[in-house]
């Protein structure tokens, strides 16, 4: 691969040696699988972190520009240069909310002809799904192994193929139809689908928003 890291079955998380000066030396347990590296480091440093010169915790608005790191051994980065300025006036918070539910059913097709037949499946259930008149938003139907990742069709033809039809609903009961709709496939639909499920569960959904420090009042409980 691009980049061969041994023993990711007894994964060894990183962890920082931190002295009183604030120094930092990334590692992790000994005898552990995975790799601490300068290229692993940096690679952490930038995930989802929007501006490094400007990431906002409740005690610092710290700045990663300047950051660097320096290889000390193997599985042994020392990290330098980070520094920071005051705290944020607002306090960086994520909020679950409920927002629907998620209607999803899966149907198996397999042997010659599998994809034209699961095609032909994922026409019929839109078709049913707007003639009962399904309430529903972002809709997915897409055959597993063809077009569900990139939603391109692949030019290679696979020996078996998995349609999966999901949507977001307001209420539950139209998340259930969804499901239905898959399952009835078996009598209603493309010869030799096998393996049908479905499921309904509510979407707890999070946003990022900012809240002015005072609103927030922090209480310790033993």
């Amino acid at each position: 691969g691009f980049k061969d890291v041994e023993d990711l079955a007894r994964l060894g998380f990183p962890l920082a040696e931190v002295d009183a000066d604030g120094n930092a030396v990334i590692t992790k347990v000994a005898g552990s699988g995975g790799r601490v590296s300068r290229a692993t480091c940096a690679e952490q440093l930038i995930y989802e972190v929007h501006d490094p010169a400007a990431y906002l915790t409740p005690d610092v608005t710290a700045d990663f520009s300047q950051v660097g790191f320096v290889e000390e051994g193997v599985d042994r980065v020392r990290a330098q240069g980070a520094s920071g300025r005051a705290r944020p006036e607002q306090l960086k918070v994520s909020v679950g909310y409920l927002d629907g539910w998620i209607g999803e059913g899966q149907m198996s097709y397999g042997g010659p002809g599998a994809v034209a037949r699961a095609e032909l499946a994922r026409e019929v259930v839109l078709k049913r799904l707007a003639l009962i008149g399904v309430n529903m938003q972002d809709l997915r139907a897409e055959l597993i192994g063809m077009d569900s990742l990139h939603g391109l069709r692949s030019s290679v033809e696979p020996w078996e193929v998995r349609l999966r039809v999901a949507a977001r609903c307001d209420e539950r009961s139209d998340a259930v139809r969804i499901g239905n709709e898959v399952e009835t496939l078996y009598t209603n639909g493309p010869a030799g689908g096998g393996g049908a499920s479905k499921s309904v569960r509510q979407v707890v959904a999070v946003a990022s928003l900012l809240l002015p420090r005072e609103s927030v009042k922090p209480r310790i409980e033993e």
